[in-house]
């Protein structure tokens, strides 16, 4: 995990050759530290065959500098999304963060931004302290909680995002079930996305497909859009 990476140029070369030998969507997550750096990225990776889409992460707590603010301020959200958009033809995905006090108004700021859909949500900020040391253990102190923990929360995050805006939402956060995906796709979430889960589970995602296809023909249910928001209750 973390966001050590190889750069741009290094990507296109070395790992996107690698990733495309996969036969499946290819779905790029962007991070800059500023607006024109997210730009430039964009930009070059607009260029290269093979690429479904990008997601901009513009939310991960664990950097010290523009993260943070463009995932916290909806002006500056809506001015990078917008920005990014003009620099590819690219479908845009804008990751979310959860450490905000209106996640509908982060979810509109993209939408208003060009973006074709958001995911969330990104990490809850949480630290852990080694009682022995009596110093923090991470050594950013804090750092980025995922994983089942923060499922409640980002539950509850999706449903609100799905509210706000009618571009698709993509649910994200402690999921390693297919009930806890079923959850989220009734909570309004048109995809879902599992991480964690693949550490300690590696068949997790075809676990949790196969739970799905099960739950549809049980309950006589053709397509799976039937079943999005459904808990929402014609809301």
């Amino acid at each position: 995990m973390g966001l050590e990476n190889v750069g741009l140029e290094a990507f296109v070369k070395d790992k996107l050759p690698y990733l495309k030998g996969h036969k499946c969507p290819l779905i790029v997550n962007v991070l800059g530290d500023s607006i024109e750096e997210y730009r430039h990225l964009a930009a070059g990776l607009d260029q290269e065959e093979g690429i479904s889409a990008l997601e901009l992460n513009i939310s991960c707590p664990n950097v010290k500098k523009g993260g943070v603010a463009f995932g916290s301020q909806p002006g500056l959200a809506e001015e990078l999304t917008s920005t990014v958009r003009q620099a590819t033809s690219l479908p845009l995905i804008v990751k979310l963060s959860p450490n905000v006090s209106d996640i509908g108004a982060m979810a509109r700021a993209a939408e208003a931004g060009g973006a074709n859909a958001v995911s969330l949500i990104n990490t809850l900020i949480g630290m852990a302290i080694d009682i022995r040391l009596r110093r923090p253990v991470l050594a950013n102190i804090t750092g980025g909680l995922s994983g089942p923990a923060i499922k409640p929360v980002a539950l509850r995050m999706v449903w609100q995002a799905a509210d706000a805006v009618s571009i698709p939402v993509i649910g994200i956060g402690g999921i390693s079930t297919w009930q806890d995906a079923m959850e989220f796709i009734l909570a309004g979430a048109s995809a879902i996305q599992v991480g964690t889960a693949n550490f300690f589970n590696p068949a997790s995602v075809d676990e949790i497909q196969a739970g799905i296809r099960r739950y549809m023909r049980e309950n006589n249910i053709d397509q799976l859009q039937n079943l999005i928001g459904a808990a929402k209750g014609g809301k």
